[in-house]
C-alpha cells in the first residue's frame, strides 16, 4: 500500500493516521509543497491521498501558488475511485475541487470540542464506532458549503460541515482527528504565540483541558484513522480480485 501525504506547513505531523498507516504496513511518499510546491504528477503509484492541514486559506493561490494543481490533484484520485482523505486545510481544498464554496473567517474553532454525527454519519464506515457524539482538537477559522452530491457526516454549533463523504472513499473532516496528544504537544511548543494570540488563556489552561478531554480524543482520532486506512485496503483486495477474474 502506497499513500502520498501532501504537506501544506512545516511540521504538521500524521499522528493518529502514522499509527494506523503503520499497523497497515503502509508506505509514505511525502510531497512537501508548502517549501518546494512539488506534487505527484502520475497517481497510479499510490493507493491514496492524504492532504494535510496549514497556516493558508485554500484560495491563497498568489502566496501558495501550488493550491490549483493540488485541488485537481484530489479531483483526479477521487475520479479514480481512489482513497483521498482531507483534514481541516485538507477538506477545505477537497470542496474546492469538488465545486464547494470556501468561507474565509466563518468558523474559528481552536481545542478540544465536541463533535455531532450525523445519521448518515453513523451509518458511514468513517464514523461508525463513535456514537453520536465524540470530542476531537480543532484548529481552523475557514469553513466551506458542502459540495454538491457530498454526504454530511458531522456538524457542530460553529461548523456545520465538520466531516462529508464523496463517493466510496472521499472524506473531508474539518477536524484535527490526527492531533493525537503528543502532536499537540508538538503544536503546543512550536506555536505558542500564535495560539496565545487565538485562543486566550488556552496555554494556562492545557493541562487541566488535557486531562479532561485528550484521552478520549485520542481514542476516537485513532479509531477514524483505522476506519480511513481499511477503505485502502478493501480497494486493495477489489482491485486483486478483479485482475485475478
Amino acid at each position: 500500500m502506497r499513500v502520498a501525504v501532501i504537506e501544506n506547513m512545516r511540521n504538521t505531523g500524521l499522528g493518529a493516521l502514522a499509527a494506523a498507516l503503520d499497523e497497515a504496513g503502509a508506505e509514505i511518499e511525502w510531497f512537501r509543497a508548502w517549501q518546494d510546491g512539488i506534487l505527484l504528477k502520475d497517481i497510479s503509484g499510490h493507493d491514496a491521498l492524504v492532504v494535510l492541514g496549514g497556516e493558508q486559506s485554500a484560495l491563497d493561490d498568489e502566496t501558495h501558488p501550488y493550491l490549483p494543481e493540488l485541488v485537481r490533484l484530489t479531483r483526479r484520485f477521487g475520479d479514480a475511485d481512489k482513497a483521498v482523505l482531507g483534514i481541516c486545510l485538507g477538506s477545505q481544498i477537497l470542496a474546492r475541487a469538488y465545486g464547494a464554496d470556501n468561507l474565509l473567517g466563518a468558523a474559528s474553532e481552536f481545542g478540544w470540542h465536541a463533535i455531532g454525527v450525523t445519521a448518515e454519519g453513523r451509518a458511514d464506515p468513517l464514523l461508525s464506532a463513535l456514537g453520536g457524539e465524540f470530542a476531537i482538537f480543532e484548529w481552523h477559522a475557514d469553513t466551506f458549503s458542502l459540495p454538491e452530491g457530498a454526504v454530511r457526516l458531522a456538524s457542530s454549533p460553529v461548523a456545520e460541515n465538520q466531516a462529508f463523504r464523496i463517493g466510496r472513499a472521499v472524506y473531508g473532516t474539518q477536524f484535527h482527528f490526527e492531533a493525537n496528544s503528543s502532536v499537540v504537544e508538538q503544536w503546543k511548543a512550536e506555536f505558542p504565540d500564535t495560539i496565545a494570540r487565538i485562543a486566550p488563556g488556552w496555554l494556562e489552561n492545557h493541562a487541566e483541558l488535557a486531562a479532561r478531554h485528550a484521552g478520549a480524543a485520542d481514542a476516537a482520532g485513532l479509531a477514524i484513522a483505522r476506519a480511513w486506512v481499511s477503505l485502502i485496503e478493501r480497494q486493495e483486495v477489489e482491485m486483486l480480485s478483479q485482475a485475478s477474474a
